[in-house]
């Protein structure tokens, strides 16, 4: 039986590069972190892996409206979170050049 995992997009931003980093809660109420080098950080609450998510400064994907966004340097148009069919596979995409504005 597969195990009941609920995962969640978190974003910060430097200048025009995103970096990504995916909370994923587990059944049993623990979490892990999935960080932009690839890295799976676990953690032994919900609340214990956000709470490091956002003291590096991250917010929620799915929270952001386009003025939190547009603020971040960036448009809810031009982005959305990384996918792959693997964690191995994600780790290139976890950070993103947005490139110059014109």
């Amino acid at each position: 039986m597969k195990e009941d995992v609920r995962d969640e997009w978190f974003v910060a931003s430097l200048g025009r590069t995103l970096i990504w980093a995916r909370l994923r809660v587990r059944e049993a109420g623990t979490a892990e972190v999935l960080d932009s080098d690839g890295n799976t950080l676990p953690y032994d609450s919900e609340d214990s892996a956000r709470a490091a998510l956002f003291d590096a400064e991250f917010v929620a994907f799915d929270g952001l409206d386009e003025e939190d966004a547009l603020a971040r340097g960036f448009s809810l148009d031009e982005i959305s979170p990384p996918r792959a069919d693997s964690d191995e596979a994600l780790r290139g995409l976890m950070v993103q050049s947005l490139g110059g504005r014109a």
